[in-house]
């Protein structure tokens, strides 16, 4: 199934509000900006992560201190899925946040 331009961008939206949502959620220190379809979510080591949307390709993009990652949507688990790991989107936050600020932190709903 391709995504519409618009099926597209509601569902980054939806992904990057979800994130916003744990992080602000979260115990941890660290300044999040939203800007014209990116997210940079800043944390006080001065490590960042940053999803952005591709559009031309239909793909989330998450820059982490670990390396880039691409994200296609899986329809048929409602999910974002790492088109190089098979790694749902909320797993690599997961993960990305224990390894750049050694914090535990969920994103079930991703």
């Amino acid at each position: 199934m391709t995504l519409s331009e618009a099926q597209f961008h509601d569902l980054v939206d939806a992904a990057q509000a979800l994130v916003e949502d744990a992080f602000d959620d979260s115990d941890l220190d660290l300044d999040l900006e939203n800007t014209g379809g990116v997210l940079t979510v800043r944390f006080e080591n001065g490590s960042q992560v940053i999803l952005s949307r591709q559009e031309p390709l239909r793909q989330l993009w998450v820059a982490a201190r670990s390396g880039g990652f691409h994200f296609d949507y899986d329809p048929a688990s409602g999910r974002w899925i790492c088109d190089s790991s098979d790694e749902p989107l909320g797993e690599l936050l997961s993960r990305v946040t224990r390894e750049q600020v050694g914090e535990d932190l969920e994103f079930d709903e991703l």
